[in-house]
């Protein structure tokens, strides 16, 4: 299969390419810059151009690319960047399938967990609302801005996804360095849920989603077991052999995020009921193993 693929350089998109070249799958990768690979197509998602030429015979779009949530403090400007990264992308990329003569069968799309806001001890499947917490406005209209490419017939599948586990980067690793030092514990109350999925089960479920022809719309990639986060940071603190007896003030994390801190001290708990309706698997269900096998290897 011919395979298009945004963000491609993170850790996610990495691990995703690898796969699928292994098992022999043609990658294209968009990039920003001037191409200086075969496989690499030039893009501007904010400024709504793509190369089309280049992407003739792709059958199916990864569409990962977008400013990292976590990466800084949450002034209003930098709300906006996450938020335009997003729906600017999305758009652009969307329209450029829709363009495409033949279009491609599917467009898999990054969304987050976020979209289901933070409504305590609920548990949450696809069928749940969205939550009115900023990061659910920016998963609601980062989805909405696959429509161009859905009106075009194409299959559109928006992965919801949680908190990836890894050792080798992404939104685990500012923990990942207090807790090697014994400086690790919980945030805020450590009651509110965190929904996870181990790297592994994430690529895996992405290439279940690709070969699915039968599904669209939203699927939460979250592994079958969300934790507490008193319960993820002393799980965390056993694989890497150190205490986890610190506490991070939610008033700290305020100051120091601020409304990014909302959504880390409110959480969601998340089930991927459509993924295991469809019959997939997780290699690693449960939070122990998934640490085992990211961080150890």
């Amino acid at each position: 299969m011919k395979v298009a693929v945004t963000g491609a350089s993170g850790l996610l998109g990495t691990a995703l390419v690898r796969s699928l070249r292994v098992d022999g799958h043609d990658v294209l990768r968009l990039v920003r810059r001037e191409p200086t690979a075969p496989d690499e197509v030039r893009w501007d998602p904010s400024g709504g151009t793509v190369d089309t030429a280049s992407l003739h015979g792709v059958e199916a779009a990864i569409h990962l690319a977008g400013a990292s949530l976590g990466g800084r403090p949450w002034t209003p400007a930098y709300k906006r960047l996450v938020l335009e990264s997003r729906t600017s992308g999305t758009t652009t990329l969307s329209r450029a399938l829709a363009g495409l003569d033949p279009r491609p069968r599917a467009l898999l799309s990054a969304s987050g967990v976020g979209y289901y806001g933070n409504p305590g001890v609920e548990v949450l499947d696809e069928s749940c609302a969205a939550g009115d917490s900023y990061i659910a406005e920016i998963a609601r209209e980062w989805e909405a801005a696959t429509a161009p490419a859905a009106d075009a017939g194409i299959r559109v599948v928006p992965m919801r996804t949680a908190v990836v586990v890894s050792g080798s980067g992404g939104a685990l690793a500012p923990l990942l360095l207090p807790f090697r030092l014994g400086l690790g514990g919980r945030v805020g109350s450590g009651q509110q849920y965190w929904s996870w999925v181990a790297l592994t089960d994430y690529v895996r479920a992405v290439r279940f989603l690709l070969d699915r022809d039968e599904i669209s719309g939203p699927v939460n990639i979250c592994a079958p077991e969300p934790v507490t986060n008193a319960e993820f940071t002393k799980a965390l603190g056993r694989a890497v052999h150190r205490p986890a007896v610190l506490r991070v003030p939610g008033a700290a994390l305020r100051l120091a995020l601020r409304d990014f801190a909302v959504d880390l001290l409110g959480g969601q708990r998340v089930v991927p009921r459509r993924l295991l309706g469809a019959g997939f698997t997780f290699d690693y269900p449960d939070l122990d193993s998934a640490l085992r096998a990211e961080l150890v290897g």
